[in-house]
């Protein structure tokens, strides 16, 4: 894990939509973790699946951190321009021995979305399309101490004996993707939701697979509506109104339980001036999930 190292923290949206709450609180916690510590905080646009992604949403995020005051260092990071780089790594684990096609449907895959041995044993056979999958040993334990949500440990084996590093429609994986990624950038520390937190044991055995350094992780709780859902745009959660950044400001926040910054803090600089320095993570309830009403 990081010790010595700058701190270098990012945030990493998906452009299927424009920013919402839910977002503006991953964002603004990693931001004030980054800066609290005097660390570089980075943009990453991860556009790599263009059917879901919304014609102009990437422009709309960007203008939307930008007039929230979330400026970030350095310049964006565009998965869709990193191919090459995706390329390398998946002939990496191929040489490796460590890749196998898989053509299974929906319909055939476990419970936890694994290929459980159907393709491995007929790969002379397996034609298009099929995605590449990466074999987990099964006896492989992944354990790492989150900083909010406390220890963790998966039997990585069991719960997900394989998983998907390339698409059947040819596109990176998010699991790879990152990964990648955030090795290429020198990211030391990830805040993100805890609607990730299953991910992280799949990106750490990646990593080492890669040859990669570990990372600190802090996963958040997610806000969510009436019905427990998380907010997000598939949920159709409603977008900023970047007219009220100092009150969306605010309202995140109040649901990372953060000092309330003086009234006469009326604009976002002078909000996340007030913040910055006194940022608690520890303060952040321990949860995976916290629903919006009256907390926000």
């Amino acid at each position: 894990m990081p010790g010595s190292k700058p701190y270098r923290g990012r945030f990493a949206p998906s452009p299927t939509g424009p920013l919402h709450l839910g977002s503006l609180i991953a964002a603004l916690a990693s931001y004030l973790d980054a800066r609290h510590r005097q660390g570089t905080w980075l943009v990453r646009m991860e556009d790599l699946d263009p059917p879901r992604e919304e014609p102009g949403a990437a422009e709309r995020i960007l203008s939307s951190l930008e007039q929230h005051g979330l400026r970030w260092d350095e310049t964006v990071m565009w998965q869709s321009r990193r191919l090459p780089d995706y390329a390398r790594a998946l002939e990496q684990l191929r040489r490796g021995g460590l890749l196998f096609r898989c053509d299974c449907t929906r319909a055939m895959l476990g419970p936890d979305g694994a290929c459980r041995g159907r393709c491995q044993p007929r790969q002379g056979q397996v034609g298009d399309p099929s995605a590449l999958r990466v074999r987990v040993p099964g006896d492989c334990r992944i354990e790492f101490d989150d900083r909010l949500q406390g220890r963790q440990s998966h039997q990585l084996g069991q719960e997900w004996p394989d998983f998907v590093v390339r698409r059947k429609d040819g596109l990176d994986a998010y699991q790879l993707a990152v990964v990648v990624d955030d090795a290429a950038q020198g990211i030391s520390h990830v805040v993100r939701g805890s609607d990730l937190l299953d991910s992280t044991p799949r990106q750490l055995f990646l990593q080492r697979l890669l040859g990669f350094p570990g990372l600190d992780y802090c996963h958040l709780p997610v806000i969510t509506d009436r019905g427990g859902q998380k907010l997000s745009k598939q949920n159709h959660a409603p977008p900023l109104d970047d007219d009220q950044a100092p009150d969306n400001l605010r309202s995140a926040l109040r649901f990372l339980r953060q000092a309330e910054p003086p009234p006469d803090r009326q604009h976002c600089e002078q909000i996340l001036a007030f913040a910055v320095p006194r940022w608690a993570p520890g303060r952040i309830p321990r949860a995976l999930a916290i629903p919006a009403a009256g907390q926000v």
